[in-house]
Order: C-alpha cells, then sequence, then structure tokens
C-alpha cells in the first residue's frame, strides 16, 4: 500500500472519530486504505472514498457522512478533502506531493517498489517444461516469460524463488528414438544437427512403423520402442546413456533460446527424476484409503468433488502424468518448504490441475490450498491457430531471429548512426516479442504479428523503451550542460501533464503487489506504458533543458524518476532497456 493511501486512511479515520464519537462497527484506518479508489476522471481528485461504505454503521446516508468528515478534515499541506455525491474525494497538494514522490523516488532509484514483504517466505515456480527431443515453439514463449516475470516479481518483493523447468523427459517416445537412432541414426550427424536431426530419426520411426503394419499387420518396430523404454526404465547402460545424450543435445539446443530471453532456473528436475518417487504416492493412497480400481486401472474418486475420477495407474500398472505431479509437489514440499508452488501451465489442463490438486487435499496436506495453476492462453500467429500435426509451427529461435532482424531495418532507416546497432535490435525486436506476450491478460489469446508488436508507437515494447531511451538522451545533455545546485522548484510540477506522471509513478509499487498477489506480470506492464506515454505527454508540454534553472531542477528530477521506473517495469517483464535508440 502507498504512503498516500495510508496518510489518507489516517485522516479518514481521525475524522470519523472526531466527527462520530463512539460509533460501532466503524472499519480501522487499515480497511478504510482498502477501501480507497482512483476516481475514473482526474478532475474528481486523487483519490475517492465511498462513503456508503459507513451508512450501515453511521445510520446515515453517504453524501451526508462525506460532507461531514469533509468538513472536518483540515491537511493543507498534504490534501484538500471535498464531498462528491456520495464520496469523500481528496485533492492532493501538488507541489507538496511532487517533492514527497520524487525525494522518495530518486532515493530508492531502481529498487523503488521492491520490499521486504516476501522475507522468510519461498515461492516455488514452475514454467517452461519444454519436451526433450523437440524444438522450442512459440507455444512455449508464455509460460516461459509469465513464468520468468513472476521469479523477477516476487524476488523484488523480496521472496526466495524456486525458478523450475519441469522437463518432459518420461516415456515411451524416448524408447522409440532409441530405436530409431539405432536403426538409422549416425552419431555426428546427430550432434551436428541437435534437436533438427531427433526430430527427423523421431518421425521416420513412425513412418516406418505404419508401413509395417499396413504391409505386414505387425507391430514389432511400436513393440521394439517399447522394450527400449523398459531398458531405461529398468536403468540398462546403453539405454540410460544415449536417453541422457538426447537430453543434453536439447538442453544445449534450448540455452541459445534462454540465453536472448535472459531465462535461467534453479532445477531442470523433470519427470525422470521423479522414476523412483512413484512408490511414496501410490503407498499413501493405499494406507489412506483413496486409491480403487475401476475398469482395472487405479484411480481417486472425485464424484463428491464435481470432478471425473483422478487417474493414478493405468491398467498395465503405468504412472500418468497426475502421479508424477503428485510426487513432485511431495519432494518441493519437502526441500524447498515452499508457502506458495505456481504452475504456469496453458489453460487446456485447467482439470487436470484441479483433480491432482484435490487428490494432495484428500491426502490431508495443509499446503494443497499453496498449489496454484497460473493459466494462459493460447497463441496463434498472423491469425493462424499452431499445430504441430498439421505442420505449422513457429519456433521460437527463429522467431527471435526475425524479430532482431526486423528491428535491425528499423534503426538502419530511423538511426543509420546509432552505435552498436546489432546489439539495440537484438534488445528492441526480443523486447518487441515478450512484451507483445506479455502485455494483455494472461489468460486472454494472443494473436502475434509483426506490425503491431514492432510499432515504435502506442502499446509497445519498442514505445516504452524508446522512452527509456528519450530520458537517458535528456540527462545525458543535462548533465553535458552541467547541472545547476539552484533547488528543484516543486511548484513548477503542478500542472496536470506533471501530476497524472507523478500520481502513475507513485502507484508503481501497488502494481507491483498487485501482479503479485493476482500471478498477473501484466499488471506491470500497463503500469510501466502508462507512465511510458504520461512521460512523453509531460516531455512535449513542457520546456526541460531551456527552463530557468530551479523549474529545470524539477524537471530533471521527474525525468529520472520514469527512467528509473521504466527501467525497473521492463526488468520485471524480462524486457531490457537500451540507453540510445
Amino acid at each position: 500500500m502507498d504512503d498516500m493511501k495510508k496518510t489518507l486512511a489516517a485522516l479518514i479515520a481521525g475524522a470519523l472519530t472526531q466527527t462520530f464519537e463512539g460509533a460501532d462497527g466503524v472499519p480501522d484506518a487499515e480497511e478504510i486504505a482498502g477501501f480507497l479508489e482512483v476516481p475514473p476522471d482526474a478532475d474528481m481528485g486523487d483519490y475517492a472514498f465511498p462513503c456508503f461504505k459507513l451508512s450501515k454503521a453511521l445510520r446515515k446516508g453517504p453524501p451526508q457522512i462525506a460532507a461531514a468528515l469533509a468538513a472536518a478534515i483540515d491537511a493543507p499541506q498534504v490534501c484538500t478533502a471535498k464531498q462528491l455525491g456520495g464520496y469523500l474525494n481528496f485533492f492532493f497538494n501538488r507541489e507538496q506531493f511532487a517533492k514527497n514522490t520524487l525525494e522518495k523516488v530518486l532515493a530508492a532509484g531502481e529498487r523503488f517498489g521492491a520490499s521486504n514483504l516476501g522475507n522468510g517466505k519461498t515461492v516455488c515456480i514452475d514454467y517452461s517444461s519444454i519436451n526433450i527431443a523437440k524444438r522450442f515453439h512459440i507455444g512455449h514463449l508464455s509460460t516461459t516469460m509469465i513464468g520468468l516475470s513472476l521469479k523477477r516479481i516476487y524476488d523484488f518483493l523480496g521472496y526466495q524463488t524456486v525458478g523450475i523447468n519441469h522437463l518432459g523427459d518420461w516415456g515411451t517416445q524416448f524408447g522409440k528414438l532409441i530405436s530409431a537412432y539405432k536403426r538409422w541414426g549416425d552419431k555426428q550427424e546427430v550432434e551436428n544437427g541437435g534437436v533438427e536431426a531427433l526430430t527427423r530419426l523421431y518421425v521416420k520411426f513412425h513412418e516406418v512403423a505404419e508401413q509395417e503394419e499396413k504391409a505386414t499387420g505387425s507391430h514389432a518396430l511400436e513393440d521394439e520402442g517399447r522394450a527400449y523404454f523398459k531398458a531405461i526404465e529398468d536403468g540398462d547402460a546403453e539405454a540410460l546413456a544415449l536417453f541422457n545424450w538426447f537430453k543434453e543435445i536439447t538442453l544445449r539446443d534450448c540455452a541459445r533460446v534462454y540465453d536472448l530471453l535472459g531465462v535461467t532456473f534453479d532445477s531442470y528436475a523433470g519427470e525422470s527424476f521423479y522414476n523412483d518417487k512413484m512408490d511414496r504416492v501410490l503407498a499413501e493412497l493405499r494406507q489412506k484409503n483413496l486409491l480403487t480400481v475401476s475398469d482395472g486401472a487405479s484411480i481417486v474418486d472425485l464424484t463428491d468433488d464435481n470432478m471425473p475420477p483422478c487417474l493414478i495407474l493405468k491398467k498395465d500398472g503405468a504412472t500418468l502424468y497426475a502421479t508424477r505431479d503428485i510426487a513432485a509437489a511431495l519432494y518441493r514440499a519437502d526441500t524447498y518448504h515452499f508457502d506458495k508452488c505456481l504452475y504456469v501451465v496453458a489453460y487446456q489442463q485447467d482439470l487436470h490441475f484441479r483433480q491432482w490438486f484435490k487428490v494432495v487435499e484428500k491426502m490431508g496436506y495443509p499446503w494443497a490450498k499453496d498449489l496454484v495453476h497460473v493459466a494462459f492462453g493460447m497463441i496463434s500467429y498472423e491469425g493462424q491457430t499452431l499445430s504441430t500435426r498439421k505442420g505449422y509451427v513457429v519456433y521460437l529461435e527463429e522467431l527471435l531471429a526475425r524479430a532482431q532482424e526486423k528491428a535491425l531495418a528499423i534503426i538502419q532507416e530511423k538511426s543509420p548512426n546509432l552505435p552498436d546497432k546489432e546489439t539495440v535490435a537484438r534488445q528492441v525486436g526480443i523486447g518487441a516479442v515478450i512484451y507483445a506476450d506479455l502485455f494483455n491478460n494472461r489468460i486472454k489469446d494472443i494473436d502475434f504479428w509483426w506490425d503491431r508488436a514492432l510499432n515504435f508507437d502506442g502499446e509497445t515494447g519498442p514505445y516504452v523503451q524508446y522512452t527509456h531511451a528519450r530520458c537517458c538522451s535528456l540527462l545525458r545533455k543535462a548533465g553535458e550542460q552541467g547541472l545547476s545546485e539552484t533547488a528543484p522548484d516543486y511548484a513548477e510540477l503542478a500542472d496536470d501533464h506533471a501530476q497524472e506522471l507523478l500520481r502513475l509513478i507513485s502507484r508503481f509499487p501497488e502494481a507491483v503487489l498487485d501482479a503479485a498477489d493476482k500471478y498477473e506480470p501484466s499488471m506491470v506492464t500497463r503500469a510501466v506504458t502508462e507512465i511510458a506515454q504520461a512521460y512523453n505527454k509531460f516531455y512535449y508540454e513542457n520546456r526541460i533543458l531551456e527552463a530557468e534553472p530551479a523549474v529545470r531542477q524539477a524537471r530533471i528530477q521527474l525525468t529520472k524518476a520514469a527512467r528509473d521506473v521504466i527501467r525497473t517495469g521492463l526488468y520485471l517483464i524480462g524486457v531490457e532497456a537500451p540507453e540510445r535508440m
């Protein structure tokens, strides 16, 4: 909660005590602060308190309460209070608000909005979760960047975070891949070709298996694949060596993409890691009489919870995703003692998570309530839905390469003399892709279009980055001219454009807190976009370097504050902030 909210809440609480002495059921200052709202129009003030929240306790109409409280509040150095209908509206003392806000922001610098809220608490974040032997495609972008952003946000708020890449590295497909490699593979070709070479082998396996079935009705090749996977399960040295080599090749391939995106993990413990941890899950479910047999399969009945049964073991005794997810959750609870464990996975998996979360709850673990499915929408590309089966896939590495190429072409056209154009093109191109992914509410489906993402105007990554670079340029010029020692005249920041910018900057910490609370990085993206838009309006409406010394100082301070908060906001969503563009 920002300091102004606390101050206003204290003024309201004091006025309530003074005006309605002895009233029962009146909220305290902390509750009052939670009721404060931002009016829909700046002409209606900076904050408003809805007095209908007090009607029942005070037995008066909201307009009467608002008028009485406005008359009792006398704090001209802070604000003016006015009754507007059933609301008590507050208009800040603009000069004092500018001074307080800028002193606070400039003292904190890029740590403005940071806190120790999460001190002593741990958040596990399961994100990206790539599949071994498959290329990293655009469909993995949202889970990867939402996860990274949440990790940075929670770090910023003082939490201990554990970033987990729960690799998809278990299943019959790996036996099939070993079979294909041993029949048609070449070590050097796979080393050089990476995941593409593995994919070709996997595709060939299925083509030959299909031909074999059509020609002879035999499933010998499929059986061979299953046998090799059984060899992996049984710890066969050769099968394990090949399996681990395939993982190494995939991670090496993905590392290039992760490096471009600035993504890191604390753990790569995937499905195979939990292979020897299944027995505990099965034993506990049996011990607690939760496991029942249905058509040969072992399930947990969730009829009373209005859900289909959660499948734990297949008829052949094989474990499933739910079994592994429960084993992983038990391991994480024992290892990290998390206060929250987030799963950044597409909304199509909602039922899966609700089912196994409920199973953990039925097992009697109190931390089941701290398991959170952070769902997100699907991504399409220029109007077309991505489909691996139909062959329409956009690989992320290729998308990022194209983004950099397009950004470089724009820079060559607009700023041909810009130093280190390739670095800036990387920052802008990749930033545009990330920003486009994290701008809207995460549950919304995204349709990615180049002309929107790389537009330097409006609500785009390049626009916000350019605003940051504009601030940096102005501050460099100010430094070259020599800063005056004249004290800033904060009264010169009382105009509407400066005040709107100050209001948005002052509310940035709340946006970060809300983003953490709702697992919604777009709240930071939108906050920093609004700050960039407000700064540009302020910039166009005010002379800065040419102003009188005291005015110049105040406007330079506001520029510094805008620069720092924009840079912080971009960092929190995983976007770099170029100093020159």
